[in-house]
C-alpha cells in the first residue's frame, strides 16, 4: 500500500518512501518541545528532530515509534534519552552527538538491531557495560569529544565493528581483547593526551586495520606486532614522544621502519618464549600469518637474522610520523630461520 504525505502542523510536509515508510522531519525549528504529532507515528521508520532547543523526549513518543530504523536527535540541550529508547527493536542508526548526555539509559542495550551510533560531543563519562554483549551488530561506533576514560571490556566483543572513533576523550588505554575486532577497518584513538601512554600488543592483531591514528598522545614506543599489520595504510603518530621506534627511524623509508619492527618482534617473541604464556603466542595464531609457507621452503635458506628480506618490495619514499603505508609484511618472515627450530616445531609456539 502506498503511503501518502501529509502535512503536519510543524509546516513541514512528511518525505515518503514507499518501501521504507515515512520521515518525520521536524529539524531546525527550534523547538524547546516535542507537539503531539498528528500522523499514525507506527508508519514512521525516520525521524529527524536535530538542531532544536529539546531538553527531554517524551517517554510516550518514543513507545509509539515502533517501526522506527532511524532517529536523529544531534545538536539539542538533551541531558538523557528515554527508557522508552529500548522499545525500538527496529533502530539501525542512532545520532545523539551534540548533546548533554552523561550516560545511556540501561534499557538501551535492548536496541539489538542498531548498526551506527554517532554520540560525538557530549559528556559522556562511561559506556554501558553490556554494548559489547547486546549490541552485536554495530559496525560504526562514534563517541569523540567525550570524557571518557575506559572503554568497556565488552568492546572487544563487538566483533562487526568496522570503525571505532575514540578521540578527544580521556582514555587511559584500550580494553583487553582487542584482537577480536576482526573486522575492524578504521581507529581512531588520537588526541587523548597525557592520559593515553601506550597501545597493547594486541592492536598488531587486527588483521583488517586499514587506518590507526594515535597522533597526539603521549605514546613513547609503537608496539612492534604493528609490523604484523598487511592491510594497514594510513598511520597517523605525530604528536607523540615516541623513542621508540627513534625519530632517525621514523624519518627513513618505510622498508627501514619496517625492518626495525620485525626485529624487535623477534627480540620480544624470544624474550616471551623464555615466560611462557604472553601476546607473542596470540600473534603467531593470528589471521596476519601466510599458512602457504612448508617446510621445505626454500627462501628460508636466503634469511638474515631471521627476517627474510629476500620476501620484502622495495617502497621508495620517505616517511614521517604524519602519514605513512607499512606495505605488505608477513609475519611469516619474522619467525622463520635456518638458526632457529623447524617450522614444525615453531608452530607450537
Amino acid at each position: 500500500m502506498r503511503i501518502e504525505g501529509k502535512r503536519t502542523r510543524f509546516g513541514k510536509q512528511t518525505e515518503v518512501d514507499e518501501k521504507h515508510g515515512e520521515k518525520l522531519d521536524m529539524s531546525g525549528m527550534s523547538l524547546d518541545s516535542i507537539p503531539n504529532p498528528i500522523i499514525n507515528l507506527s508508519l514512521v521508520t525516520k525521524v529527524d528532530l536535530s538542531n532544536n532547543n529539546l531538553e527531554s523526549i517524551p517517554e510516550s513518543l518514543t513507545a509509539r515509534l515502533l517501526n522506527m530504523v532511524a532517529l536523529d536527535v544531534h545538536s539539542n540541550q538533551l541531558k538523557s534519552l528515554p527508557n522508552s529508547i529500548g522499545c525500538l527493536s527496529k533502530l539501525k542508526v542512532l545520532n545523539v552527538s551534540g548533546n548533554l548526555l552523561e550516560s545511556f539509559p540501561k534499557t538501551f542495550e535492548n536496541c539489538r538491531a542498531l548498526e551506527e551510533l554517532n554520540a560525538n560531543f557530549n559528556k559522556l563519562t562511561r559506556l554501558p557495560d553490556t554494548i559489547g554483549f547486546e549490541l552485536v551488530n554495530i559496525t560504526r561506533l562514534s563517541v569523540n569529544s567525550n570524557k571518557l576514560s575506559t572503554l568497556p571490556y565488552s568492546t572487544s566483543h563487538l566483533t562487526a565493528l568496522r570503525s571505532l572513533d575514540a578521540r578527544l576523550n580521556c582514555l587511559t588505554a584500550l580494553p583487553e581483547g582487542l584482537e577480536n575486532l576482526t573486522t575492524l577497518e578504521t581507529l581512531n584513538v588520537s588526541q587523548n593526551f597525557r592520559h593515553l601512554t601506550s597501545l597493547p600488543f594486541a592492536v598488531g592483531l587486527l588483521g583488517s586495520l586499514k587506518e590507526l591514528d594515535i597522533s597526539y598522545n603521549n605514546i613513547s614506543e609503537l608496539p612492534p606486532s604493528i609490523g604484523c599489520l598487511t592491510k594497514l595504510e594510513k598511520l597517523n603518530a605525530e604528536g607523540n614522544p615516541l623513542v621508540c621506534p627513534p625519530r632517525d627511524v621514523m624519518e627513513q623509508s618505510i622498508q627501514v621502519i619496517r625492518e626495525y619492527l620485525a626485529a624487535r618482534i623477534n627480540e620480544t617473541g624470544n624474550g616471551s618464549k623464555r615466560r611462557g604464556n604472553s601476546w607473542f603466542g596470540r600473534l603467531v595464531k593470528c589471521t596476519t600469518f601466510n599458512s602457504g609457507m612448508t617446510q621445505n621452503d626454500s627462501r628460508i635458506r636466503h634469511s638474515y637474522d631471521g627476517l627474510l628480506m629476500s620476501h620484502y618490495r622495495s617502497i621508495d619514499g620517505l616517511t614521517s610520523p604524519r602519514h605513512f603505508t607499512l606495505g605488505m609484511l608477513s609475519p611469516r618472515r619474522l619467525f622463520f630461520s635456518p638458526k632457529r627450530e623447524s617450522p614444525r616445531k615453531s608452530a607450537a609456539f
